[in-house]
């Protein structure tokens, strides 16, 4: 009896397309570039699906194929000269509804802003729910690198919230 694989392939798409999207969407904060990241890992996916060996082995595969992506797409962006990092005013321009609560969107951009490296890693830790261990396997580095960039992240994650949402909780330097 053959295989089907197209069955596969729907089936991973179906459990797995959001977590795809939100990790691309975290790291490049851009939904337009997210969608498109998305839909490169699911083609690259299909053609890839034989080598597939379980579905554990799929859910790590899709993690680490999408922050590949992204990352990519973020070094082609800053290669044609786009300033990824000042690109608050998209962010401004999607309502409460598309984007949650302000201080919410808030904190995404924040996120946004921080370097890859420590982008990666948080999100990873936090968004994905994965060990340091698990984080530096995939990211091809060393534990110790990996528990640099978590704890340096989170303490410029921290130090730029402290000053830019005291900022944003009295109106300063809002356009939302």
């Amino acid at each position: 009896m053959a295989h089907d694989w197209q069955a596969d392939f729907e089936r991973l798409v179906d459990e797995h397309q959001s977590m795809v999207y939100s990790i691309a969407l975290r790291m490049t904060g851009d939904r337009g570039l997210a969608e498109e990241i998305a839909q490169d890992v699911f083609l690259e996916l299909d053609k890839s699906l034989s080598k597939i060996e379980s579905a554990e082995h799929a859910y790590w595969w899709l993690r680490r194929v999408t922050m590949s992506r992204a990352t990519d797409a973020l070094r082609r962006r800053r290669v044609r000269g786009m300033d990824l990092w000042v690109a608050l005013d998209d962010h401004h321009g999607q309502s409460t509804e598309e984007k949650g609560s302000p201080l919410g969107a808030r904190l995404e951009y924040l996120m946004t802003t921080l370097p890859e490296a420590q982008r990666s890693a948080l999100i990873l830790r936090y968004q994905e729910d994965m060990m340091p261990e698990e984080i530096a396997a995939m990211l091809d580095a060393p534990v110790a690198t990996v528990k640099s960039n978590l704890q340096r992240g989170l303490k410029l994650l921290r130090a730029k919230a402290t000053s830019q949402l005291r900022e944003f909780i009295r109106g300063v330097g809002t356009d939302a």
